[in-house]
């Protein structure tokens, strides 16, 4: 897979540790909501490093936008959120993956749920139906621990109109907003703001493994067929 040289065309904080980078990338041959590129960095001795990172804009958008979420400890992550500036480059290679993915001619009712920066891909998705106005109906499921660390959170509130609607969870507070609860993602929660099975929505989960194994269970549990549900985890990757 070829590895192209993306420029920095600005970059803009989500939250106090989350940078979303907006890049230009000659000749990239598109991508589809849901999938991820790797970033590589290269120092002047020749070390590199390379990191992961899911696709936040939707298909149709004109630049690839990757928000990031600094690690503490992390090779990668804290030079792209508080080094890198416009004008830089960095190399990229993708788009990968083709399983988690929603594409905007699908007719069938839609559930999102997402755990900490596992928001990021399904950003793109709902990006994407706001985008195409797709008359299938799509909710959002948005778990985070404190309402400072929710990302895209004006812009959620701007595109949850219509058939587009957002439920943002959160662990260790409350936040302002409407459709802001305390609370973990559970049974009651999932019954009162998705569809029931025999409505064959799609579903997709993405968060830690811990969250994403949970979140499946609870919808197999409720009766959603295992081929409905699709998933994408992570977990510590040295950042």
């Amino acid at each position: 897979m070829r590895w192209f040289a993306a420029t920095v065309v600005e970059t803009y904080p989500e939250t106090s540790d989350a940078v979303t980078l907006r890049l230009d990338i000659p000749d990239w041959p598109g991508h589809r909501a849901g999938q991820h590129v790797d970033v590589r960095l290269t120092a002047e001795d020749g070390y590199s490093a390379q990191r992961s990172y899911s696709i936040a804009s939707p298909p149709d958008d004109a630049r690839v936008e990757l928000t990031v979420v600094r690690m503490r400890d992390g090779e990668v992550s804290p030079y792209l959120t508080t080094v890198l500036e416009a004008g830089d480059q960095i190399a990229v290679r993708g788009p990968i993956g083709g399983y988690f993915v929603w594409d905007a001619d699908d007719e069938r009712p839609v559930l999102l749920v997402g755990g900490g920066s596992g928001m990021v891909p399904l950003m793109a998705m709902f990006r994407h139906h706001a985008r195409r106005n797709r008359p299938s109906p799509m909710h959002l499921v948005y778990s985070a621990r404190r309402h400072t660390d929710v990302l895209y959170g004006a812009e959620l509130a701007e595109l949850a109109t219509g058939d587009r609607s957002v439920t943002v969870t959160l662990t260790r507070d409350t936040g302002p907003g409407p459709g802001v609860r305390l609370g973990r993602v559970d049974t009651a929660l999932l019954t009162e703001v998705g569809w029931p099975p025999t409505a064959r929505p799609r579903c997709f989960v993405c968060g830690p493994t811990p969250f994403v194994e949970a979140v499946a269970d609870l919808l197999v549990g409720l009766g959603h067929q295992p081929g409905d549900i699709r998933t994408e985890r992570f977990g510590p990757t040295g950042g």
